[in-house]
């Protein structure tokens, strides 16, 4: 066996995943092979996340399991990647014995030589961060499939007092858009079917006189059998022009990522948000005029310190009022570096948990009522596999994100667009009947209205 063969776990958000597979490209590249199973491997790296301590924690128990490889194959090398590395360096290499190699987001290109030296019994660590790397020249390693995620700027400048991102993956910079557009062809050329355009923040990629919009544009027309999908928007960068190109392309899906994190303007402030939630609102109102049937989803934190009951209720009331189809919900975790974790953590764990659960407990029942309203209607889905509880049947998403299961029919392949007519549905998941194969990645449901405007 090899030396080189390497084997890759990846931790957290989209972003990570997107990260790994350029980990995978340089790698490839220098001739090192991917091994799909640990025990084949002699290279052993962990791709991590630092947004919450439970993702940390997690990274330590693993870490901990490892030591077992190790005792059995005493020259495996294990390394850790990413945001975790950059914050936890010292203690990951001082005290966790077992960790090798430390290589943080903008360091990639040097784990080659991390690996070597690793092999040669020295311990690795760069985590320095770069104002101008961006991996435009890198190839990702992808396997074959429907689905892509494609990383278009890196790091963030907003600052939020409870992020470590800034600190992790340092400042905004952006790929150039003909890279990006070069990748969008190659994968359509692979049958890629769906493609997801990763940032930070999304909303502030810029290019010369191109900025995210036009990015989205230009993605949407070199293949319009691509789906095109985004993430993660900031209510401060949100622009008309953005919400007229997605209304403008018949491929661009109707689902908007928006982080409201609190609806109290106070703890806004506090986490320096930079917007209100009266601008937040318009915002929301704004896309559903310019956009008839666009979906949200947001980010909504929970025991910020110094959040009161007053707060929590306001949070509760913008959730009432805009009525996201979903949620990603989590209690504060203080993070080391952030101007947060100075402030007093004030809000008992247990106060955290009861307001989290208040927050839960609403989503799941106005994602219930909103897929309620999809009974009887017709939606577009690209077929993804099978369902995750039978083989019996298939599933995808629609463009507004939802799950959506359908029996299998010998007719149908996965990566083929099918019309569903759906006939139940629960908070989560919708369910219907196939109508007949859609010849498109048409993401519009009312095909009478005139999705073409003048941008």
């Amino acid at each position: 066996m090899s030396k080189n063969n390497i084997y890759i776990e990846t931790y957290g958000c989209q972003m990570n995943f997107a990260d790994s597979e350029l980990v995978m490209g340089i790698l490839k590249n220098q001739g090192y092979e991917l091994s799909k199973e640990i025990d084949d491997a002699n290279v052993i790296l962990l791709n991590t996340c630092s947004i919450r301590d439970n993702a940390e924690q997690k990274i330590y128990a693993r870490l901990e399991h490892l030591r077992g490889n190790k005792r059995r194959k005493p020259g495996t090398v294990v390394g850790i990647l990413g945001c975790m590395a950059e914050r936890l360096r010292k203690n990951l290499i001082e005290e966790k014995k077992i960790v090798d190699l430390v290589v943080g987001p903008d360091e990639y290109r040097r784990l080659p030589e991390f690996i070597d030296s690793a092999f040669g019994g020295e311990k690795g660590i760069g985590v320095k961060l770069s104002r101008t790397e961006t991996y435009d020249d890198i190839i990702p390693h992808r396997e074959d499939g429907l689905n892509a995620w494609i990383s278009v700027m890196r790091g963030c400048d907003k600052f939020c007092t409870f992020c470590v991102v800034p600190f992790t993956r340092g400042r905004e910079r952006s790929r150039s858009l003909e890279s990006i557009i070069s990748e969008i062809k190659q994968l359509s050329e692979r049958g890629f079917r769906e493609i997801t355009l990763l940032g930070q923040n999304v909303n502030s990629y810029t290019d010369n006189s191109n900025d995210f919009a036009d990015l989205l544009a230009a993605s949407a027309k070199v293949d319009d059998s691509i789906r095109i999908r985004f993430t993660t928007s900031h209510p401060q960068d949100l622009s008309d022009k953005l919400l007229y190109t997605i209304a403008g392309h018949q491929n661009i899906c109707n689902y908007i990522h928006l982080p409201v994190q609190s609806g109290s303007n106070r703890i806004l402030d506090l986490m320096n948000r930079t917007y209100t939630i009266e601008h937040y609102l318009h915002l929301i109102e704004k896309a559903r005029t310019i956009i008839p049937g666009v979906s949200f989803s947001t980010d909504i934190i929970a025991g910020f310190p110094g959040e009161t009951i007053e707060d929590h209720l306001m949070t509760l009331d913008v959730i009432q009022q805009v009525r996201y189809d979903g949620a990603f919900m989590f209690k504060y975790s203080p993070r080391e570096g952030t101007k947060a974790y100075d402030m007093i953590d004030d809000v008992a764990e247990e106060v955290k948990a009861k307001r989290l659960n208040d927050i839960i407990d609403l989503q799941h029942k106005i994602s219930f009522e909103i897929n309620q309203t999809e009974i009887g209607t017709e939606k577009i889905i690209l077929v993804e596999g099978s369902s995750k509880k039978s083989d019996d049947f298939l599933a995808g998403r629609t463009d507004t994100n939802k799950i959506t299961v359908f029996p299998k029919n010998d007719e149908i392949a996965v990566g083929d667009y099918v019309k569903v007519r759906v006939n139940r549905a629960t908070s989560a998941t919708l369910f219907g009947d196939v109508v007949e194969k859609a010849t498109s990645a048409n993401c519009y449901h009312d095909q009478n209205l005139d999705r073409t405007l003048n941008l």
